[in-house]
């Protein structure tokens, strides 16, 4: 796997393009379903030959590519606050997951388990979706502190809708990891904003 700007910043679109569907479906009760498949379709890419392929193309994070040059560059980052926050969340708890093994083997016993049933559905059939998020109860959200989600009572309390925030939460967590191996840390966050953000847009621009 390749360690170049570019690949961190692919990496990291799509932890933000995970956590704008959160928010999406917390706070309207829907999603965009193109967005959504890329992002649970990255939970199985588990040794992909590029940072790009996980996502199937970069165009695929186009929407975390526009949040990351939002967020980094001069944009209105307002309107960004909770998904900023699910960010920060997401790769905190990736740090903390990647020192505990027994959750990590749980997590790809259980992925490859699932990549099973997908042979049977189509990725976002809501029987993967609730694997995945049965997966994420059982190994994330032991870790503390958890994520809390806001939004809509009425969205969040439906458990199709909390089984798909689960599951991005997990693609969140398979993204961050991404973003760790490609070279990603904590300092580009708060040093190299504007490298982040003027790579993304590069990267939109091909």
């Amino acid at each position: 796997m390749s360690r170049s700007p570019a690949d961190a910043t692919l990496a990291l679109a799509g932890v933000f393009q995970a956590a704008a569907l959160v928010k999406q479906v917390a706070c309207e009760g829907r999603v965009d379903e193109g967005d959504f498949e890329t992002c649970i379709r990255s939970i199985f890419e588990v040794d992909p030959e590029t940072t790009e392929s996980v996502y199937g193309g970069r165009y695929h994070v186009a929407r975390g590519l526009r949040l990351v040059i939002d967020q980094f560059g001069e944009g209105d980052k307002r309107n960004n606050l909770d998904v900023t926050r699910y960010v920060i969340a997401i790769l905190y708890l990736e740090r903390k997951l990647s020192k505990r093994r027994d959750l990590l083997q749980t997590l790809a016993e259980g992925i490859e388990r699932i990549r099973e049933q997908a042979a049977h559905f189509s990725l976002t059939h809501e029987n993967i979706i609730a694997a995945l998020a049965d997966l994420y109860v059982n190994t994330i959200s032991t870790l503390t502190p958890r994520i809390v989600v806001q939004g809509e009572q009425g969205y969040l309390s439906s458990p199709a809708n909390a089984a798909r925030v689960r599951a991005l939460l997990l693609a969140g967590i398979r993204s961050a990891v991404l973003w760790r191996q490609s070279g990603g840390s904590r300092w580009q966050l708060v040093f190299q904003r504007r490298k982040l953000s003027q790579t993304a847009r590069q990267l939109m621009a091909v």
